[in-house]
């Protein structure tokens, strides 16, 4: 009698346990985790604590209210097809700090995007990720745009995996001085996985690496106010197949590239590897003031293969002493093609004086990022607005 009743009892305690636990994820929408934190699809905000491990559904729209900071110890997984729609400026952005990780993986077919229901450049903050990656401007520092810590010594730091992801109208501003890029990567590591990415129709930069190791491979950068592509910090990377495109007759450089503002000789010097990339501008006779495909200045370095630069007043602009010192060694553009270039290149010391940079660069004609000019195979099917 006593096991009957016991197996009665154990029975009744497991379904009302099942009962329960359905309940939650009926009732939320999410899951919950050990924090307590619960991925309300219509109000998606909070912070991610150590041990958190939350997965989206991406059946669901998710309606990014505020911000979600992914912290220490902590994973947020957003699988394929997922569509989180952003709202708040300022207020609403995705940020993960040192130690913790994101998996945004969409595939060709079904990418993972994040855009706004207004459909405006800067209608919301972006994504951040912040690492334990190496950066010159101090040891560590505090990131402007979330005011998480990154950087270290960690070149093998792993944020975790951005892939067949889309970011759409990102780049809140705060003021002149302080504002989101679509991707912001500060001291972000080499075991972190960036392919396969678009930045579409931000209100500052697409992506911007400040400091860190690392490397990224078929990026989209497109219709950006500011520039396409940036990096400072004494960022250190691999990458191949850049595709930068201007438009909405608003936006800046292609690349804009520097080590550090404040002191061109910090170490380590920003010293990435770009092959296969196309940036194109919005003509010679667009006014705007920096009109210019390539800047490379304050101390940066950089080794460059196979480039198209198309549609720009300028090809190639190189300010600063210590920058024109890396010349050819260490700052060299690899087979570099023009169409409808203005000037292809120029150079200016701290003086203001005109130095000839000729010898920096060598012309051929190449494919770029894989087509010329025109969109290559491998950003169709998944990116917008090309």
């Amino acid at each position: 009698m006593k096991k009957s009743i016991l197996k009665l009892f154990l029975v009744g305690a497991f379904s009302t346990l099942s009962l329960t636990s359905c309940s939650n994820d009926d009732d939320n929408g999410g899951e919950t985790t050990p924090s307590g934190f619960v991925a309300n699809p219509a109000d998606f905000q909070g912070e991610l604590k150590s041990g958190d491990k939350v997965t989206l559904d991406a059946s669901k729209t998710y309606y990014l209210t505020g911000k979600i900071q992914v912290n220490d110890g902590a994973v947020l997984n957003i699988p394929a097809g997922t569509k989180i729609v952003a709202q708040g400026g300022t207020k609403s952005f995705i940020a993960v700090a040192q130690g913790g990780q994101i998996f945004a993986n969409g595939t060709s077919s079904n990418p993972v995007v994040f855009t706004s229901d207004s459909k405006t450049p800067g209608s919301w903050g972006g994504v951040v990720l912040c690492g334990k990656a190496p950066i010159n401007k101090a040891k560590s520092a505090t990131a402007e745009v979330s005011e998480l810590t990154y950087g270290g010594d960690v070149t093998n730091d792993n944020s975790g995996s951005i892939t067949y992801t889309c970011i759409e109208y990102a780049g809140a501003i705060f003021n002149k001085d302080k504002e989101f890029n679509g991707l912001s990567l500060f001291g972000v590591g080499n075991g972190t996985k960036i392919e396969y990415v678009q930045m579409y129709a931000g209100s500052d930069d697409g992506i911007e690496f400040f400091g860190g190791t690392v490397n990224t491979k078929y990026i989209v950068s497109n219709e950006n106010e500011d520039d396409q592509f940036d990096w400072t910090e004494g960022w250190i990377g691999t990458n191949e197949f850049w595709y930068a495109k201007e438009g909405r007759n608003k936006g800046n450089r292609g690349l804009e590239a520097d080590n550090n503002s404040s002191n061109n000789e910090l170490s380590p010097f920003s010293n990435p590897i770009i092959k296969n990339a196309t940036f194109i501008g919005l003509g010679g006779t667009y006014e705007g003031s920096e009109n210019q495909a390539m800047k490379l200045r304050e101390g940066t370095k950089g080794k460059f293969e196979n480039l198209v630069l198309a549609n720009w007043a300028k090809g190639i602009d190189i300010e600063h002493d210590v920058t024109l010192s890396w010349i050819p060694k260490d700052l060299f553009i690899k087979n570099v093609q023009f169409i409808n270039v203005g000037v292809e290149a120029t150079g200016k010391n701290k003086a203001g004086a005109s130095i000839d940079v000729s010898n920096a660069y060598s012309k051929a004609n190449n494919t770029g990022a894989g087509n010329g000019v025109d969109t290559p195979t491998w950003a169709k099917g998944w990116t917008v607005g090309l």
